[in-house]
């Protein structure tokens, strides 16, 4: 049962389902890059406690290995929207795609680099990772670009290792652990499985906000809901639905307990560890959005890294802040849940 704290939202989200106007595109297919993921996690809860529902939608969570092939999804016409890094949004933006992120589910990107302790006992610049195998969720994800960030910064060229696609689910943590890779860039729970077993040194750490400060010289952007311009324009009561349950399931997600959290998520997604699955939530609390919203510092930050992930890719639209993001739908739904 869920905790007295959690009852008057549920009433108080009743009662404005009731108010609420129809979406005039009530099933949807939503394309998500690991829904185990904890980067998910708001759109876990806006599913299992009925949220969407509450709103007039039947949504289905299209499960992908990685972010960048949940996008080739809806660019293919199998979804309707795309949950992924908002990095996705700017690059397709410079391919001269319109597309606009209008909720938010973090304010940090939790992503992590850590390398094999079996492989590096004795680790102590970027430089050894020459020559050697890279986990990432897919190519071309957020994973992927963070983890060129980062070796670039230590003086490796994308050439100077090899990408490996590895999912984020615990197959990513077999491929380091039988030595298929010996460096991994990925996100929680597996993160955080690897850590408590000692089989990876982290060496950086975006689920803090003063880890992403560090790395990026301010706030950077994480996961959001993003979708076709075309699909914001024709059907504003569908996003606004789709918002209002995500930035309700992120007000739930302040106040909830581990008893909440264990009730609320399926078993499966805990990946047969609930203390490591509680454990990797308590370092990923201060990444989550509290609200939906994006600030513009946060906006201007990913589209200067961006500008350096992407610095020898053609351009053929200039990726204007402006036309990548709105904040309307999630302020409608802050004021109306009092988030």
């Amino acid at each position: 049962m869920l905790t007295a704290a959690a009852l008057p939202l549920l009433s108080a989200g009743s009662a404005w389902a009731q108010a609420s106007p129809r979406p005039e595109h009530p099933q949807v297919t939503l394309a998500v890059g690991g829904r185990t993921a904890l980067y998910y996690l708001p759109l876990t809860i806006a599913d299992q406690l009925g949220y969407f529902k509450d709103e007039g939608l039947e949504v289905e969570l299209q499960d992908h290995a990685a972010g960048s092939l949940a996008l080739q999804s809806m660019l293919k016409g199998a979804a309707d929207l795309t949950a992924g890094s908002y990095e996705h949004v700017i690059d397709l933006r410079r391919r001269g795609v319109n597309a606009r992120s209008f909720v938010f589910l973090g304010r940090a990107p939790q992503m992590v680099l850590g390398v094999s302790t079996r492989a590096f006992p004795q680790f102590r610049e970027l430089a050894q990772l020459r020559g050697r195998r890279v986990g990432i969720t897919a190519p071309e994800s957020a994973t992927h670009w963070f983890a060129k960030f980062l070796l670039g910064r230590g003086g490796l060229q994308p050439t100077d290792v090899e990408y490996v696609g590895v999912g984020n689910s615990t197959a990513a943590a077999s491929a380091l652990r039988e030595g298929r890779i010996e460096a991994i860039a990925n996100i929680d729970p597996v993160i955080t499985l690897l850590e408590f077993r000692g089989e990876i040194r982290v060496l950086s750490d975006t689920r803090s906000l003063r880890g992403t400060h560090d790395l990026y010289g301010g706030p950077m952007a994480a996961g959001c809901l993003y979708a076709p311009q075309d699909f914001v324009l024709r059907y504003p009561k569908t996003v606004q639905a789709l918002t209002n349950a995500v930035v309700r399931a992120l007000k739930w997600l302040q106040t909830a307990g581990p008893s909440d959290i264990v009730q609320a998520v399926p078993e499966a997604y805990m990946h047969g560890d609930r203390a490591i699955y509680l454990a990797a939530l308590g370092k990923a609390r201060e990444a989550m959005s509290p609200d939906g919203m994006i600030s513009d510092e946060s906006v201007e930050t990913t589209h200067r890294v961006m500008a350096q992930y992407m610095s020898t890719s053609p351009v053929v639209r200039a990726p204007s802040p402006a036309a990548t993001f709105t904040n309307d739908f999630a302020l409608r739904a802050k004021r109306q849940f009092q988030v």
